[in-house]
């Protein structure tokens, strides 16, 4: 069953820059991507970036798009670290960032995927951007 542990989240000012990485063990062959989601408490939890784990392709929601870059490194025995640059941080990124993946998931560049509790995530790391 594929894992994921998301870490380096913390604290930034704004206009900071933090990287978050994300160990994903065991991804399955028939999986595709890697998703990037972050959630505020009493609001619903959003999309923010992906990455093709077979080609590379990436995407990104506008409200990050031209700040957050979305990178992988492939390791041996089926592991990787996906990796969430973000610079120019702003008070409105703070939030509790996931990585999680699943069989339906695919990234394309024709817009974010949604994922459900029932596929696969990370425990969740924490940013938080304040002066």
């Amino acid at each position: 069953q594929v894992q994921l542990v998301e870490s380096g989240g913390g604290s930034a000012q704004p206009g900071g820059s933090l990287r978050l990485s994300c160990r994903v063990v065991a991804f399955p062959q028939d999986y595709s991507a890697i998703g990037w989601f972050r959630q505020v408490p009493g609001r619903e939890r959003e999309a923010i970036s992906c990455i093709s784990m077979r080609d590379g392709v990436t995407d990104y929601d506008e409200a990050v798009a031209g700040r957050f870059t979305v990178s992988k490194d492939n390791l041996p025995h089926m592991v990787y670290d996906v990796h969430l640059q973000m610079n120019d941080l702003k008070p409105e990124d703070t939030a509790v960032y996931y990585c999680a993946t699943g069989s339906h998931y695919f990234c394309e560049g024709g817009g974010l995927e949604e994922l459900y509790d029932y596929d696969s995530w990370g425990q969740g790391t924490q940013v938080t951007v304040s002066s």
